[in-house]
């Protein structure tokens, strides 16, 4: 990490802020949530809650950003419904670009993870 609060990587290669990285990171569990299933935002929320193990929550204020930039770059597709508690709901799918989205972005992340795991294991 740079001063800067940037990571910089090899020459040419990309600059990314540290908000961009988490928002990306963010981006990728959002449409892996969704791959089993339509699913309204609390329940994205839950969801992530539990595949994780109760490590990460994504709060409202991180999570309904995100549902909307996906929703823009079209890799998600809403629709208002009604929740299983009953309640009315934006219900968020998958669309094909989002599962095309989410393959690269698992590739980049299994890459990226493990360049970091490689530099913690260094002696």
């Amino acid at each position: 990490m740079l001063s800067n609060g940037k990571v910089s990587h090899l020459p040419g290669a990309l600059v990314a802020q540290r908000a961009d990285l988490l928002q990306g990171t963010l981006d990728l569990l959002i449409l892996k949530s969704l791959v089993l299933g339509p699913l309204h935002g609390w329940a994205i929320s839950k969801r992530l809650r539990q595949l994780s193990s109760e490590v990460l929550d994504v709060g409202q204020g991180s999570l309904y950003p995100a549902l909307y930039r996906l929703e823009d770059k079209e890799w998600i597709a809403a629709k208002w419904g009604t929740s299983p508690e009953g309640r009315r709901a934006k219900i968020y799918t998958l669309t094909a670009a989002g599962k095309k989205q989410l393959a690269e972005e698992r590739a980049e992340w299994k890459l990226f993870s493990a360049a970091v795991d490689q530099i913690l294991k260094a002696t």
